[in-house]
């Protein structure tokens, strides 16, 4: 019986000594179209490992490109990149700007921007965002209520709608800088100066605060939808109990304000009138612009009169420096 079961077990598949059957191979040969133990087949994988889509286990490739995401906490939109990218503002420059004209640039965290009021009738029309992330940008109701306060003077921050610190008010001879009027525009503008077209002005049209930061807006991939409620430097507005804004006269008292940024921030500047200003001659006048870094005194350390100025205060520099802290990190 053993010698009848090994016959029939050496038969079956088996070839005879010294050749090879067709489809079959030899013994450590490898057959056509097949793969060596321990060899990986063509659009196969090792066992244990997983194919996804041509890459590695664990990452993913969506049509060959790379995803917009930065590193792990951080995403970029394309306004982000475009803001990124710009360079910050050098410290030491003076600028002149002229009755109508924008201005935008990027403060590094640190450094204080200064704007100058020579005839006491200017008004600066601000909006502030993050320059890392400008989805982040100024939040007027949070400013005020988290300071219980209806306007903006030394002492004061700017807050975001992150409730981090965008920017602080490190001095200021005016004593009153509005936030809660809003900007100028060309229906604004038109009734109170008239049409002041470029097709019969040219350089002299009559602009306005939207319409400039519109423009300046566009230079960091942002738009109409992320103009929000705006700061007022040198402007007071009234405000009586039915809650009828009206326009304070300051008399040509020249004065300056100081800001300080507390993070990397986009800052965007009109020169425009303002829509309440009961003057019907449009003549805004020139405004100086300076940008330095802050001297020792003038750093937010912890006793620092904006950071001491308001409970809130403390927390939302404390939010500023673990943001800052975060991104120096990635």
């Amino acid at each position: 019986m053993t010698n009848i079961r090994a016959k029939s077990v050496a038969k079956t598949g088996a070839t005879k000594s010294g050749a090879t059957k067709s489809g079959a191979t030899k013994p450590g040969a490898t057959k056509s179209g097949a793969t060596k133990p321990g060899a990986t087949k063509a659009g196969a994988t090792k066992p244990g490992a997983t194919k996804t889509s041509a890459t590695k286990t664990g990452a993913t490739k969506t049509s060959a490109t790379k995803t917009s995401a930065t590193k792990p906490g951080a995403t970029k939109t394309s306004a982000a990149k475009s803001a990124t990218k710009s360079g910050a503002t050098k410290s030491g420059i003076s600028i002149v700007l002229r009755g109508g004209q924008a201005w935008s640039g990027r403060l590094k965290r640190g450094q204080i921007l200064r704007l100058t009021d020579t005839s006491g009738r200017a008004c600066v029309s601000a909006l502030f965002y993050n320059a890392i992330e400008p989805l982040e940008r100024y939040n007027m109701a949070d400013t005020l209520k988290a300071q219980y306060t209806a306007f903006l003077t030394t002492g004061r921050v700017l807050y975001s709608d992150m409730g981090r610190v965008l920017v602080s008010i490190i001095a200021d001879t005016c004593g009153w800088h509005d936030t809660t009027s809003g900007c100028g525009n060309a229906t604004t503008s038109r009734t109170n100066f008239g049409d002041g077209r470029y097709q019969d002005l040219r350089n002299n049209w009559f602009k306005n605060a939207r319409d400039n930061f519109i423009v300046e807006l566009s230079k960091i991939g942002l738009g109409r939808r992320d103009i929000v409620a705006n700061v007022n430097f040198f402007v007071k507005v009234a405000v009586d109990d039915a809650g009828r804004m009206s326009w304070v006269d300051r008399s040509g008292a020249a004065s300056h304000v100081d800001l300080r940024a507390e993070m990397d921030t986009w800052v965007v500047l009109s020169n425009t009138p303002h829509h309440l200003d009961p003057s019907s001659t449009y003549a805004p006048p020139e405004v100086g612009l300076t940008v330095r870094e802050a001297k020792s005194p003038e750093r937010p350390e912890k006793d620092d009169r904006c950071r001491l100025s308001r409970p809130e205060n403390g927390r939302g520099f404390e939010l500023t420096e673990m943001f800052v802290k975060e991104m120096s990190a990635t």
